[in-house]
């Protein structure tokens, strides 16, 4: 009900609670235009300002105590047609006493409180999944409709809430305009919708067949399984021929990888039979400690499980031979995508790290070519601390599972040698003292704590511990080695030999297939050249140069990993650099076990590494142009060929690893080793023969005097010199007082040597036995 002043606008708000029950709603203010009211499908009669709709069920009063009432609403559409004149008059004099009576009242109160109530109104309306205020004022209704106010006769023409014959609607309050709304929302059935035949059948569930499936489909399609295969197919071709016949032939030559696979052998056997026995082989006899020799590749021993004999053995060098160098792609790819490189950025710094040039004179040495294990702990280490050379460091990133898996593959690769991995050790000691200042240096320099975590730390406490303690277990016997041994411990003078000079760093192996004939005179002006011929690679040479300018890399690290490179070039010309005044000889002199290693051209190894994350870089960033340039092309067809274009460096960096590496039948096992009873001793000897027959003895592993190594044991020097008149009394008694019981003499090795004469003399005098066993061999038992 209005204040009886048209137009002013002002509706009585509704009453909530226990009010809003018990008192009747007034009708809607007059002075706003009134929308046209729908009742049962006929259309309403037009109102004007300041009346009350035709055709609305009642009209409002007022009480005694002068408070409006609503009166009955008429459902009849026939009364409301033919009564009209008397519903107006009668609805005048109400409305007159409603004035006299109320309007001083209402007015009062509705100016107080209109606008607080309105607003409790419309969120008591908006609880009661009502029709917002607002809607009702964009339809023209009027205030009071809007707080709550019944509607009359369909009063509100898109949400009436009473049925055909005026009664409220199922589910409608009194006074609720809004129950219409509510009450569909309670009538709607809760059953299937009348559409729900006309949708689609639901999906079966898959069988577990169906599920396995897909996980290996989505294992195999995955980025590290097609790097992986990828990295394996590839080391098949670029080692080939060395599985074209891995049961007879070796790479290289048959002298060192003989000797090689003979260890893997003997740490398998050993390692299932007897394995206190592990570091007293079988070779060298009676030496002690002789599996310390050399370099033992002892973390190959699971595969020196499997088989047994020469055959066996050899099958198994050229097997671990090819997954060695698909380790090595393996590892410089993960490292470099960790450190933020693209793919084919990351592929370059692989291939040019495994197949560079002067790796292909180290062909034969199986423990210079397991090197793989470096750069992959590198990248478990760094994917596991969260940090990247692009992003920099990332706490949500970390992860202690990587950490455990870096410590455990550096640990493995530490295991393979010391050549390799004394090192790598040294370098991961450095690395976490400058990562451990850096982060206290950031701590202090910013007053906050930099995130890390007590679980992080952890890994890398137990990490680092179980690092140091397989390299203490495997630097004991060594120890004992250069304590029973001291003439074994290199020399500064030693160094000096294999020593390469700068221009070894420009000079290719006789093995690289592009720059080896070209390299020829270049090589002959060097001393030593398998050691010292050290060229990475030409193009890897361009493509690091090249990202020094462009790259992804920020300046600064391109200008570490600058520094880098010619810190290890200076390190690896031993006493070339200043004769080494400040870089080997302080190493050699100061830092335990660094005076075991005798080539520091092998250092190399850590220069073609950030020599492959600079030229990433450059790949990087020119890929990543590329894809930009062929996104805003149009017509877009040259894209495919500027994408292929990017793979041009991955294409010259392979062609440049091309090799022509021989591959030597092994020599025949002497039927006489077959049966021959140790220890034994097999002459000639010497320290090429004698890494054949270590091969040889794979097959029982008897023990043998001969063996051959980084060094040769006094032992085995006088063996060899008074075995030089055997047969006679003086070799026979020595070797009786060694324990010798049997000596195999090759035929066909005893050409220009004091044996070609002696082979058939008598030996009854003697008190042995001769047997000539296959034809090559004669069998002296002592």
């Amino acid at each position: 009900m209005t204040s009886g002043q048209p137009g002013t606008g002002n509706a009585r708000p509704t009453p909530t609670g226990a009010d809003a029950e018990s008192r009747p709603a007034t009708t809607a203010a007059a002075g706003t235009p009134t929308q046209p009211a729908r009742t049962s499908g006929k259309p309403s009669a037009e109102t004007t300002p300041g009346q009350p709709a035709p055709g609305e069920g009642g009209t409002t009063g007022v009480t005694s105590n002068g408070d409006p009432e609503a009166a009955p609403a008429t459902s009849d559409p026939a009364k409301d047609a033919t009564g009209r004149g008397d519903k107006q008059g009668t609805a005048t004099k109400q409305g007159t006493a409603t004035k006299q009576d109320a309007t001083a009242k209402q007015d009062s109160a509705t100016k107080q409180d209109a606008t607080a109530k309105q607003k409790d109104a419309a969120k008591q309306k908006d609880a009661e999944g009502g029709t917002a205020a607002s809607d009702s004022t964009a339809n023209g209704t009027d205030a009071s409709k809007d707080s709550g106010a019944p509607a009359k006769d369909g009063g509100q023409a898109k949400n009436s809430s009473l049925t055909k014959d005026g009664e409220p609607a199922k589910g409608a309050k009194a006074g609720d305009a809004n129950g219409k709304d509510k009450a569909d929302g309670e009538a709607k059935p809760v059953g299937p919708e009348r559409w729900e035949a006309f949708a689609s059948a639901p999906e079966p569930r898959p069988s577990i067949f169906t599920r396995v499936g897909r996980a290996v489909g989505r294992f195999l399609i995955h980025e590290w399984t097609l790097a992986a295969l990828g990295a394996l197919a590839l080391a098949v071709l670029m080692t080939w021929p060395t599985l074209r016949y891995p049961r007879y032939t070796l790479p290289q030559d048959y002298w060192d990888p003989s000797l090689q696979a003979w260890q893997m052998a003997w740490s398998g056997h050993i390692l299932l039979a007897d394995p206190a026995r592990l570091w007293q082989s079988n070779t060298f006899f009676p030496e002690l400690w002789s599996f310390a020799f050399s370099d033992t590749l002892l973390g190959y021993a699971p595969a020196g499980m499997l088989g047994s004999g020469p055959e066996d053995a050899v099958l198994r060098y050229n097997i671990m031979f090819v997954l060695a160098h698909a380790l090595a792609t393996f590892g410089a790819y993960a490292l470099a995508r960790q450190l933020g490189a693209g793919r084919i950025g990351a592929a370059v710094a692989g291939v040019s790290y495994t197949y560079a040039p002067w790796l292909l004179a180290q062909a034969g040495h199986l423990h210079v070519l397991s090197n793989g294990g470096i750069p992959l702990a590198l990248a478990m280490l760094a994917r596991g601390h969260g940090w990247s050379l692009r992003h920099g460091y990332r706490p949500e990133r970390r992860h202690d599972g990587w950490v455990y898996a870096g410590w455990l593959v550096a640990a493995w690769q530490l295991s393979l040698g010391f050549g390799i991995g004394l090192p790598f050790a040294y370098f991961l000691a450095g690395a976490v003292l400058v990562a451990a200042v850096l982060f206290y240096a950031r701590r202090l320099r910013t007053g906050q704590a930099v995130p890390f975590g007590r679980r992080l730390f952890a890994a890398d406490v137990l990490g680092g511990v179980l690092f140091a303690g397989v390299g203490l277990l495997m630097a004991v016997p060594f120890f004992k080695v250069t304590e029973l041994h001291p003439y074994a411990e290199r020399t500064i003078g030693d160094i000096s030999l294999f020593s390469p000079p700068a221009t070894g760093f420009v000079t290719a192996p006789a093995e690289s297939r592009i720059w080896g004939g070209l390299h020829e005179g270049a090589r002959e002006a060097l001393p030593w050249h398998p050691e010292m011929t050290l060229l990475p690679g030409f193009v890897l040479y361009a493509l690091a140069a090249g990202g020094l300018f462009f790259s992804v890399w920020r300046l600064r690290h391109r200008l570490l990993l600058l520094a880098g490179v010619l810190v290890t070039m200076a390190f690896a010309m031993g006493t070339r650099f200043f004769e080494g005044t400040f870089t080997y000889v302080p190493l050699f002199e100061h830092l335990p076990g660094w005076s075991g290693l005798r080539t520091p051209g092998r250092l190399m190894l850590w220069t073609t590494l950030l020599l492959g994350l600079l030229a990433a870089g450059a790949v990087t960033a020119l890929t990543d142009r590329v894809r930009e340039l062929t996104a805003q092309r149009i017509p877009s067809w040259p894209g495919p060929w500027l994408r292929m274009a990017t793979l041009l460096p991955l294409l010259l960096v392979t062609v440049e690893g091309l090799n022509t590496t021989p591959h030597p039948v092994v020599p025949t096992r002497p039927a006489a080793m077959r049966s021959a009873q140790g220890p034994l001793l097999v002459l000639p000897s010497n320290q090429s023969l004698d890494q054949h027959v270590m091969l040889w003895s794979t097959d029982g592993f008897p023990d043998v005097v001969n063996g051959g190594s980084g060094f040769t044991p006094r032992q085995l020097d006088d063996v060899r010199r008074v075995s030089q008149s055997f047969p006679d009394q003086t070799s026979v008694d020595y070797l009786r007082t060694l324990g010798v019981r049997t000596v195999v003499l090759l035929r066909g090795q005893v050409v220009g040597t004091p044996w070609e004469i002696s082979i058939d003399a008598p030996v009854e005098s003697l008190g042995i036995s001769r047997q000539e066993v296959g034809g090559d061999a004669v069998v002296y038992r002592l």
